[in-house]
């Protein structure tokens, strides 16, 4: 592999999207602290270098064969590692594979400490990280990344640091889940016009701009139409509703694709950035909502 500098590895690994994979098993945690659940921080922070590993591969196999069926072309505004000669495509496969064995190891250490049900949770995992080009390209790319960001990472955790698995967890994977899949739409929805010529479908191609744009409103407005009915309910605790804070972002993320998705791609370009900074606001509010509440 050729000599990079620091930075080129930097752009390589996108370490500003790991919020996605990280948030969900800090907010998890957070969640099992409120529920006064016996928790094992080192296993905690195990569970997390593995998730962020996962991710990393996750990010260049993605690149790998989004470069090789010439998804990410020099006029998209997909990853520029390959399309720019930064780095060759067999480097960018090898950063995946290497990222996955070392994630792999995390999950099996884990394993071993705790017991063989994480060892199908992992399995899982690692099945859609490898299966995500493929489910991307037939529409089921929305599918994978709530089950990979979202519902795999939050039973996993429980069951990583309680030795149990808390089905509770979901309460807080849904809403998650549900704005960081809206960082893979809106990306799949400004890109109708390249994802066509390349051949490939995506659930945005699938529903057509204006559903596809009304899609991503609802994944930007109904977490927290969630928090406030859990809120209200009894089953997550009122300080929650913090996270509403963030509804302005949300409600200017949402008008953004639902006014510009006829305007062009350059009009939603920031799109999955900004989508990306609602994920992390809203899950550092929630985790400082859950933590506070077990005093408070």
């Amino acid at each position: 592999m050729a000599k990079h500098p620091f930075k080129e590895w930097v752009i390589a690994v996108r370490p500003w999207s790991f919020p996605a994979s990280a948030m969900p098993i800090i907010v998890t945690l957070a969640f099992l602290f409120w529920t006064e659940a016996q928790i094992n921080w080192i296993h905690g922070i195990l569970t997390l270098v593995g998730m962020i590993l996962f991710h990393i591969a996750g990010n260049t196999w993605s690149d790998y064969f989004d470069f090789k069926k010439k998804v990410d072309a020099e006029d998209t505004f997909g990853a520029k590692t390959l399309t720019t000669g930064m780095f060759q495509p067999h480097e960018i496969k090898n950063i995946a594979i290497v990222s996955l064995v070392l994630g792999v190891i995390c999950g099996i250490t884990l394993v071993a400490l705790t017991g063989l049900p994480l060892l199908w949770i992992g399995l899982a995992g690692a099945a859609c990280t490898l299966l995500y080009p493929a489910m991307k390209f037939n529409a089921l790319g929305d599918l994978d990344i709530l089950i990979t960001f979202a519902f795999l990472p939050t039973i996993g955790t429980s069951y990583a640091v309680t030795g149990a698995i808390d089905w509770s967890v979901l309460l807080i994977a849904l809403p998650i889940g549900l704005i960081t899949d809206g960082i893979l739409h809106c990306n799949n929805t400004r890109d109708m016009v390249t994802d066509k010529r390349a051949g490939i479908t995506t659930m945005a191609m699938k529903l057509g701009p204006a559903s596809a744009a009304k899609l991503y409103a609802f994944e930007m407005i109904f977490p927290f139409v969630w928090v406030a009915l859990c809120s209200i309910a009894g089953i997550l605790p009122l300080h929650t509703v913090i996270v509403f804070m963030t509804i302005p972002i949300a409600l200017g993320c949402a008008k953004t694709l639902l006014n510009g998705y006829n305007d062009g791609p350059e009009m939603t370009a920031d799109l999955d950035v900004r989508t990306a900074n609602l994920q992390l606001l809203f899950s550092v509010l929630l985790s400082v909502a859950l933590i506070a509440a077990r005093f408070i």
